[in-house]
Order: structure tokens, then C-alpha cells, then sequence
């Protein structure tokens, strides 16, 4: 009876023991699909914003090929004639420039913009960036960061270009991240992401222990190169048609490297021959494309104009043979000053700050005799391993150290626009050409550093920026 009793308790108790249970379990699984649930709705609304977002960019530039758009500013720069026109207006319809002058005609519906006490001028061009760096250690972003997160850091980047005013870009090489150049080069193409119009070369090709080789880390690790290894001319053909396949607009080649300067003597070995030169300029020439070269000095800079590449760039040294062929064949030099001020600037060690600082002033002397002897030049900042938006200084540091600022800004509009294949559609405002504009207080002819200033951004009838 008294057993009974007890085994009835028993049950009882574990009935509700089951029970509370199963009920904890249910409202366990109940609160996990809740939460599954709700992420899956974060996850749709997401995609939802993005799409829209996308859509919104892509309807605006729908709007673009039908609306008509008056810019009215104080002054206008006309780039060919080297004037500064007063007042200034542009007449845009669709992704193209209409009409330019100080009053042009205003179409019935036209959007009239009176951007007041600024400057129109074309928009800006940076024949030299790298928008797969940061600032930080080069070598340890290749190492340590993927590629999708440096590609998403590049999409960021290209933004922050183009918000400062530049609307076309040459990217010299992804620096270890392959043809990923070529996916945010096309979806800046479809409108998916805003940037600048861009010509891209994929992986830079180096020499094995060349420039951008992993020469600092312990060899055991066998640390991948930054850049596509070809040793030999038939190596080169076969990187380059790799790469086009991939993509890529042009090669880009290391031609120099490491620099060196002790007692006033400038160093530099050349990593390639004029003959494994040549053979990358005739491959790339073969589908109507250009090879340049990273190429600080002699005789890696000579070879580079022998063999008729499309641009020198640092170009930190330069003999009198280099600079006759460069005249002749009109191969510009894109010297990127800023990158040597920025590592002066930034150096680990006041021992390094000094010698990248006595770099850069060699490199400076040697740029007035550059434009002394009359050779072509572009606009390229190398910027990258400094904050992306930023490269406007390579404007304001040309100007310090040398050239005028009508022939710089000829340099970064005229000069460019030709080094990018884009002759006679950017670097002017003209009719015909497409609608990058930009707008800059003050004016840039007497006073080059408003070019970091810019306050209006339209890109191919586009506006991305408006203060």
C-alpha cells in the first residue's frame, strides 16, 4: 500500500518532469525559429535595400540618357585652349556633353544648376592608382586579407575617388588579388557600384626576387609574389595573354627595383632586357593594347623607352638618351610624388624617414630637368598605400616642384585622358565628349590646390556629388 503510494508519486511527478520538459524543448525550438525567422527577414530586407539601392543608381543614370541639365558656375576651364572662360556653362543631355560656353542654350525641361562661385572643369584623371591597397603594411595585407574582403575594400575605395573628383583611373596592378580588378571595373560599368571609369591591368608581371616579390619573409614560408612571376620573353606573352583572357585593359611591368641612393648616387638594377620588353609591347600591341612600367632609373628607364612602352612611371631618373626617345615617341613620365612624401612622412624609423626624404628630393631635382628638356607628362599619385581620395596633392607637389599649373592640369587632362585610351571623349568639355565634370572653388589656373576641393562630381550625365 505504502509502496503504492510512493510509486503513484513517483510517476506522477515524472509525468510533469516530462511535461516541463517537452514544454521547455517546445518553447526552445519555438524561440529558435523565431530567431531564424527574424534573420532570415534581416537577410531579405537586406537584399532588398541593396537591389533598391542598385536600382536607384541605375534609374538615375536611366534618367541621365533622357533629362537635360544646365551647369552655371562662375568660371569654366577650357583645358585646350589653356583659358579660364567667365562665366561658364554646359549643356548636358544624357551621358554627353551638348554645348559649352558662357551662355549656352537652356532646352525647354532643362535642369538648371547655378553652382555659383566655382570653377567647371573636366573631370579629374589619376593615370597611377591602386585601389586594391590601404594605408598599412603592403606586404601583410597580401598576406593576411582575402581577396572578396580586399575587393569590397576596393569597391569603397574606387568610391572615395571618385567622390573626390576623379572620373577615370588607370589601376597599375591588384598587387597579389589576380583579374579581381575586372569585377569592379565591370560593375562600375553597370551602375551596380559608383566609381570612375577605369583601365585595369590585373596582377603586375615581376621577375622572381623582383620588386614586388615576398623577399622580406622567411623564404621556408614560400610567401606568393604580389605580381604574376615571368622570367623569360616567352613567359612574359604567356602572362599577357593570361591576363587578357582575365580581363585586363594593358600590362603593367616592373622594370626597377630596389632603389638605393648613397653620396648622391642614384641605384637601380633593371630586372628586364629591352629585347623581353619589346616582346611584351609587340603582345599587347598584337590585340591593340599598351604595356607601362614601374621604372625609377637607369638603365631600366632607357630600356623602357627603347622598347616603346606607353608610360614611365616614377621615372625618378632619366638620361639625356631616355629623354630624347621619350620626346620622339611622346612616352610621358607620371613621376607620383606623393607616394615618396607620404613614406617620408610615415616612415618606421627616422633612419628610413630620412632616406626616403633625400629620394624624394633627388627625385624632385631630377623632375625640373625633366621639364626643362620638354618630355610629355601624366598625372598618377600612386595612391593606395595612402588614403584613397586624397590624391589630388599630386597636383599641388608637380606645381612645387616645377611645372605650372596650366601645364599640369594639361598634363592630367590632355595627357591622360590619351595615356587611357580615352582620347576625345574625357579630359575636355567639349561636345561629344562624355559628361565627367567637376566643379572647384576659386580658380585652378592661379592656384592648383583647389583641385582638392572639389564640391560637384558628374560622371557620364550623372551627378554623385553635390555640396
Amino acid at each position: 500500500m505504502n509502496d503504492g503510494f510512493h510509486l503513484s508519486k513517483i510517476l506522477f511527478f515524472t509525468r510533469i518532469n516530462i511535461s516541463l520538459r517537452l514544454r521547455s524543448h517546445l518553447f526552445a525550438m519555438f524561440v529558435a525559429r523565431s530567431f531564424i525567422m527574424n534573420c532570415m527577414r534581416i537577410f531579405v530586407w537586406m537584399v532588398l535595400a541593396d537591389l533598391v539601392s542598385g536600382s536607384a543608381l541605375m534609374a538615375q543614370q536611366a534618367g541621365a540618357q533622357r533629362r537635360a541639365i544646365v551647369l552655371h558656375a562662375a568660371r569654366l576651364l577650357d583645358i585646350g585652349a589653356g583659358k579660364i572662360m567667365s562665366p561658364g556653362e554646359v549643356l548636358v543631355e544624357g551621358e554627353r556633353i551638348v554645348a559649352t560656353g558662357s551662355l549656352v542654350e537652356r532646352p525647354a525641361g532643362a535642369e538648371v544648376i547655378d553652382l555659383g562661385d566655382t570653377t567647371l572643369m573636366p573631370g579629374l584623371i589619376d593615370a597611377h592608382v591602386h585601389l586594391f591597397l590601404h594605408p598599412g603594411a603592403e606586404d601583410l595585407q597580401t598576406v593576411e586579407e582575402s581577396v572578396p574582403q580586399r575587393t569590397i575594400l576596393a569597391a569603397l575605395a574606387a568610391k572615395d575617388d571618385l567622390m573626390a573628383g576623379f572620373t577615370a583611373e588607370r589601376d597599375m596592378g591588384t598587387e597579389g588579388a589576380g583579374s579581381a580588378d575586372t569585377a569592379v571595373r565591370n560593375a562600375i560599368d553597370e551602375g551596380l557600384i559608383p566609381g570612375p571609369r577605369l583601365r585595369i591591368s590585373g596582377n603586375a608581371i615581376d621577375i622572381l626576387g623582383g620588386h614586388e616579390d615576398a623577399n622580406d619573409f622567411n623564404p621556408a614560408q614560400h610567401v606568393l609574389s604580389n605580381a604574376t612571376y615571368a622570367n623569360t620573353s616567352d613567359e612574359i606573352v604567356a602572362a599577357i595573354r593570361e591576363q587578357f583572357k582575365e580581363g585586363s585593359d594593358f600590362v603593367k611591368m616592373y622594370e626597377t627595383g630596389p632603389d638605393s641612393l648613397r653620396n648622391g648616387v642614384f641605384s637601380t638594377p633593371y630586372q628586364y632586357t629591352e629585347a623581353q620588353l619589346k616582346a611584351g609591347v609587340d603582345e599587347a600591341a598584337r590585340v591593340g593594347k599598351k604595356v607601362a612600367v614601374h621604372a625609377m632609373g637607369e638603365p631600366g628607364t632607357l630600356y623602357a623607352a627603347q622598347a616603346g612602352v606607353a608610360s614611365i612611371d616614377h621615372a625618378a631618373q632619366l638620361s639625356e638618351e631616355t629623354m630624347r626617345l621619350m620626346r620622339e615617341k611622346r612616352i610621358p613620365a607620371v613621376p607620383t610624388f606623393t607616394i615618396f612624401e607620404y613614406f617620408a612622412n610615415h616612415a618606421s624609423s627616422e633612419a628610413a624617414g630620412k632616406r626616403e626624404r633625400a629620394i624624394l628630393e633627388y627625385h624632385a631635382a631630377e623632375f625640373k630637368k625633366q621639364v626643362a628638356a620638354g618630355i610629355p607628362f601624366a598625372v598618377g599619385s600612386d595612391v593606395g598605400p595612402f588614403p584613397h581620395g586624397t590624391q589630388a596633392r599630386e597636383l599641388v607637389l608637380m606645381v612645387q616642384f616645377g611645372m605650372k599649373p596650366l601645364a599640369v592640369l594639361q598634363a592630367d587632362l590632355l595627357n591622360a585622358a590619351k595615356l587611357l585610351g580615352w582620347e576625345g571623349q574625357i579630359g575636355e568639355l567639349k561636345p561629344g565628349y562624355f559628361a565627367d565634370i567637376v566643379a572647384v572653388p576659386g580658380n585652378p589656373v592661379e592656384d592648383i590646390g583647389v583641385t582638392q576641393r572639389v564640391s560637384f562630381v558628374m560622371k557620364g550625365g550623372v551627378i554623385y556629388k553635390r555640396d
